[in-house]
């Protein structure tokens, strides 16, 4: 079968990358033009066969379906997202439209459809790279999955209006889907967290939304996003989302190999996708210029632009159907956005920094919605309020302490304000806040966040800030436990060993067994 030597030989691509600190996904990318120019030398015919097209299809709805499961409906709904995504299809459309017409020698067709295609922002490649560092449910994360979801949505009306299909009648039973909720909920919690978990996964993302959507005329990518932003909201939505991981990163291992098996281009197709790359900052200032203009803070609109610097997989599929002629062309331009996107991304933080006195002059000024503390009158912080974090504060609330918790993700702080917890927004990452903020009582630093970055920042910013109060932290890694440490923290508390030695003192205390 040759479509595993192809993946093995991909893996081994993905592996030689990440050696160099690049994202393994470039390696993927890399292989499939490997295999195209090697066929392409031998004289032999290696075409995208029937069943890569399926694993990387399958990738890309599990992907979307994962996505859904953390993107709540109603930030949709937020001026930024839907005006930041509006706004910026049509304007770039209208740019670039002329500038095709005039330099490619093209119809207007054909520069329309290439000006749209060039438009959308990759959901696939922001969406990793996000996830990668835990900042899909920050307020920027959000903001950069909901912009990619109505792109998504625009390039689903595109794709229908070029083939000139119509959904069927049956398309308006997407309406009752909310009605599904209860059942599918009490599907979830009867599936345990085994083996039934993953399954149900998969028949929602690929059976009942992919499949199920594509019957009635809708796009399956729609449908597997669509299912997930139902299950967004059940308490287990994170577990399923754990339990499909490694498939999905398998079968994505096939749209990256498919995208590069698709073609060698020429000369022409080279310098185009050359071109836009050099063009692709002007995506990102569009973007930053945008979320500005709806009040988003410097910080929060510059990580939101960077995610979406790129070009998108949709606008392959787009053309594909709309000018077939310039897929390869496209394809290089996606290839090539993919490897100067995830380099920005990943020092994304970095950037920030050296840019931050610049850009924080662009900010409109009054309420921003994502404005952040400065003023805090508690003695004990908690940074981070996932599990660990909401038992450390229920812990030191009941007991009487003054406690305040905080987090990078608005829709769960909006939740625990509601159930009575004393928490607010705010990013760990976000040095300024650090800066800006005012503690005067503070005595107690917990940080139960998850990412490393976080933690070390946090501990780094206080301790240069002069306070000099006591730092807590968990890892479950020991060897993330010397880099806090180095940050400021005083005592790090290693999750895995520290739980094992808390369990031998129960036996103890509980069966009087004596000391050896």
């Amino acid at each position: 079968m040759i479509e595993a030597v192809w993946i093995v030989f991909a893996f081994s691509l993905g592996i030689a990358v990440r050696m160099i600190g690049l994202p393994p996904l470039i390696g993927y990318l890399a292989a499939g033009f490997s295999i195209a120019a090697s066929a392409d030398y031998l004289g032999l015919s290696v075409d995208s066969t029937s069943a890569l097209q399926h694993i990387a299809h399958l990738g890309v709805l599990l992907l979307l379906f994962t996505v859904g499961l953390k993107l709540k409906v109603k930030s949709l709904v937020r001026p930024e997202v839907m005006g930041g995504g509006l706004l910026h299809f049509f304007i770039s459309t209208v740019v670039f439209t002329p500038a095709f017409f005039l330099f490619l020698e093209v119809n207007w067709y054909t520069a329309v459809m290439l000006s749209i295609a060039l438009s959308f922002s990759s959901t696939v490649l922001a969406a990793k790279v996000l996830d990668g560092k835990r900042e899909l449910r920050a307020f920027h994360g959000r903001v950069a999955i909901g912009i990619l979801v109505v792109q998504d949505l625009i390039a689903l009306c595109v794709m229908s209006i070029a083939s000139g299909q119509t959904p069927s009648m049956w398309a308006l039973v997407v309406f009752g889907i909310p009605l599904l909720r209860p059942l599918i909920y009490r599907l979830v919690d009867y599936s345990g967290h085994e083996e039934l978990l993953v399954l149900l996964g998969l028949l929602l993302a690929l059976v009942v939304g992919g499949y199920g959507f594509e019957q009635i005329g809708l796009s399956s990518e729609l449908g597997a996003l669509a299912f997930g932003a139902l299950l967004a909201n059940h308490p287990r939505s994170s577990e399923l989302s754990k339990a499909l991981w490694s498939i999905k990163e398998i079968f994505l291992v096939g749209f990256f190999l498919q995208i590069g098996i698709g073609g060698l281009p020429d000369q022409n197709a080279v310098i185009f996708a050359l071109i836009m790359a050099v063009a692709l900052p002007l995506k990102g200032v569009l973007f930053f210029a945008l979320m500005v203009l709806f009040k988003l803070r410097a910080r929060s609109a510059f990580l939101t632009s960077l995610s979406l610097t790129n070009y998108s997989e949709f606008g392959l599929i787009v053309a594909s159907i709309a000018i077939p002629e310039w897929i390869i062309p496209l394809a290089l331009t996606v290839a090539f956005s993919f490897i100067v996107s995830a380099q920005l991304n990943r020092f994304a933080h970095t950037l920030y920094e050296k840019l931050s006195k610049y850009l924080i002059l662009m900010e409109r000024k009054g309420f921003h919605p994502d404005e952040q503390p400065l003023y805090i009158e508690d003695e004990i912080l908690i940074v981070g309020m996932g599990r660990t974090g909401m038992a450390s504060y229920q812990a030191l609330h009941d007991k009487g302490y003054s406690v305040l918790g905080i987090d990078s993700d608005p829709i769960k702080i909006e939740q625990q304000i509601q159930d009575g917890i004393h928490s607010l927004f705010a990013d760990a990452e976000d040095t300024v806040f650090w800066k800006r903020l005012h503690a005067p009582h503070l005595k107690y630093v917990i940080l139960a966040a998850n990412d490393l970055e976080a933690k070390t920042l946090a501990a780094q910013k206080l301790r240069e800030t002069g306070f000099k109060g006591f730092i807590i932290s968990h890892c479950l890694y020991p060897e993330h436990a010397d880099s806090i440490r180095a940050a400021g923290a005083d005592f790090i508390h290693k999750t895995f060993s520290e739980t094992g030695l808390k369990l031998a003192e129960h036996v103890l205390e509980h069966t009087k067994l004596p000391s050896a």
